[in-house]
């Protein structure tokens, strides 16, 4: 028994030289799966990661709560003073070319230099530029403004999306993957849900200043819980100095683009067509259109956890692939129904659109080095934005001559030749 002891001492601690061995010479090129492992070699650290990460998903719920209700604001505010489906378009086109730009650099930028400062010096730019909106909607042209402020809060919210995404393996190197992302994209999605919520109060019954004011606020906070995040010797760091692992696109990172870039699409068409689709189809008001956003948060934070039992019965794949295929019949739907059976299609959107992002960023997590998670990750957005500009050029050239419903029923068709394009299209399981 004794003997036995000294032996199970013994191999820990070789396990344990050899974690920190392999840290020192090529720690760099560990995927996040690796990266698990090895930090639950080391148990004290677990409470350590686990305080880092309640701080982390507080920052998560504000920093989604202050910019999905900025995108909310601003496309009810365009529609209801009349400026119609084609100004919406135009501010999401110019959100979508700036994160096009953005996107790459923002990657790069993630994975040499440190993320949590990155994140806390955007969040700190997007409180400063929504502030200012509020204030320049006082003495100038409303749509122009909202235009020109996309430029900023596009640019850094890439990169505080890019940052705050590539530090996730590292805040929750304590529990698996699936469960880490599904709880952080639950957070993300609870805090949309609370801006929806907000945002539609807020523009019913104040002006926009005090709307962008009240919004500010949830940045405020957001940076102030990241200020909480410590960093950890567990965590890898991006060094400048050093060289970075190269990130070639094979079949598998492909395909999975791919999907992203036909699931990020249908979701900013929510948002694009959605003020639209609740002003003139359905003659709703901002209550209503709140009620709208809200369904769709609702049901993107039952899509978040969804992953967790379905990871285990099913494989991601084909999850991915069932998600573009029941996408596609519920934009269709939208085509024949009304109040309010279409808040619970848009509920069905959100479910399906969540599950299959959170599968992505499973998949892009495990197969990715933990150093170019960044400059991956800024490679699947520009393959999302791509087809969302060609999307967007498409709905601000025909304005307001097509009904929002027959705009959601064509992307259906391209889902669903989509799906099933990709379902033909085998590659190798990683």
């Amino acid at each position: 028994m004794a003997r036995s002891h000294l032996n199970r001492r013994f191999f820990k601690k070789i396990v344990v030289s050899a974690y920190w061995c392999c840290r020192q010479s090529g720690y760099h090129a560990m995927s996040a799966n690796d990266l698990r492992k090895a930090n639950l070699v080391d148990c004290p650290r677990a409470g350590q990661q686990r305080q880092r990460f309640r701080w982390f998903l507080a920052c998560t719920f504000a920093s989604a709560t202050g910019r999905n209700g900025y995108h909310i604001a601003c496309a009810w505010i365009l529609v209801a003073e009349g400026f119609g489906s084609a100004a919406v378009a135009v501010y999401f086109a110019i959100i979508s070319v700036t994160e096009l730009l953005a996107s790459p650099l923002a990657g790069w930028i993630s994975d040499r230099w440190d993320r949590r400062l990155l994140y806390i010096l955007a969040d700190g730019f997007r409180f400063a530029a929504i502030l200012a909106l509020g204030a320049i909607l006082l003495v100038t042209d409303l749509r122009w403004a909202i235009w020109l402020s996309a430029l900023i809060f596009a640019t850094c919210d890439r990169i505080a999306l890019t940052a705050s995404q590539s530090m996730i393996p590292g805040v929750t190197a304590h529990m698996l993957l699936s469960t880490g992302n599904s709880i952080a994209f639950f957070l993300t999605q609870a805090g949309s849900l609370a801006a929806a919520a907000l945002t539609g109060v807020l523009l019913h019954f104040s002006t926009p200043t005090q709307t962008f004011a009240v919004l500010s606020l949830a940045f405020a906070l957001s940076v102030g819980f990241m200020l909480q995040v410590r960093q950890d010797r567990a965590i890898p760091l991006p060094e400048a100095s050093g060289p970075a692992p190269r990130l070639t696109m094979q079949p598998h990172l492909l395909k999975l683009g791919a999907i992203y870039a036909l699931l990020y699409t249908g979701g900013v068409l929510v948002s694009v067509i959605g003020p639209s689709f609740v002003f003139d189809e359905l003659a709703g008001t901002a209550i209503d259109f709140g009620q709208l956003e809200s369904a769709w948060s609702a049901g993107s934070i039952v899509g978040a956890l969804l992953l967790i039992p379905l990871v285990r019965t099913a494989r991601i794949p084909v999850l991915q692939l069932v998600s573009l295929g029941m996408t596609a019949c519920s934009f269709a739907m939208l085509k024949v129904l009304d109040l309010p059976w279409s808040l619970l299609i848009f509920a069905v959107l959100g479910v399906l659109y969540n599950l299959g992002r959170v599968a992505i960023e499973v998949m892009l997590q495990s197969c990715v080095p933990v150093t170019a998670l960044g400059r991956a990750k800024g490679a699947l957005h520009s393959a999302g934005v791509l087809l969302g500009v060609i999307l967007f050029g498409f709905v601000a050239t025909i304005g307001d001559t097509m009904h929002p419903s027959s705009i959601f029923f064509a992307y259906a068709v391209v889902l669903a030749a989509g799906a099933l394009t990709l379902g033909l299209w085998r590659v190798p399981d990683r």
